[in-house]
């Protein structure tokens, strides 16, 4: 598994994001570009942001239960996958907007470092590793970098 924190694998990263353009297509899914950019900050959203309500009671019991071993297996997601009510973005967004702010998040991640994740409280799941935080920001990355082709 690709290491996010570590600045020169975050850089292929951030050079893949950079790659998209505005008009690109989906090899798979209903998303436009700008709405799987946007899709893809939710996650930094949750982690930096008070912008999210936090899941109580049977829905959060459900998502460590359940979401978590997925979101946080080195296991890849399958395309098509269901994906959660907040991650859905309904209008379309500003690509060069949320192609920023995607960037500032992953060097916001690296400047905090690894260790700044150790056991931090994850906004769905409770507690998180750093490699779980690790496996949660470059999987759903790379997701979706792979579903527009970048």
């Amino acid at each position: 598994m690709i290491n996010i924190f570590d600045i020169n694998e975050a850089n292929t990263v951030i050079q893949r994001i950079n790659n998209l353009k505005p008009d690109a297509s989906p090899l798979w899914g209903k998303m436009s570009v700008d709405k799987m950019l946007a899709h893809c900050n939710v996650t930094y959203e949750m982690a930096f942001e008070d912008v999210h309500p936090k899941p109580t009671g049977f829905k959060k019991t459900l998502l460590k239960l359940f979401v978590k071993p997925i979101v946080v297996s080195k296991k890849p997601y399958k395309r098509n996958s269901r994906t959660a009510p907040e991650f859905i973005i309904h209008d379309s967004k500003n690509f060069e907007l949320e192609k920023v702010r995607l960037i500032n998040y992953i060097l916001k991640a690296i400047s905090l470092g690894e260790d700044y994740f150790d056991n931090r409280e994850s906004l769905s799941f409770g507690k998180l590793t750093k490699n779980e935080w690790n496996t949660m920001f470059y999987k759903h990355l790379d997701h979706h970098l792979n579903q527009f082709g970048a």
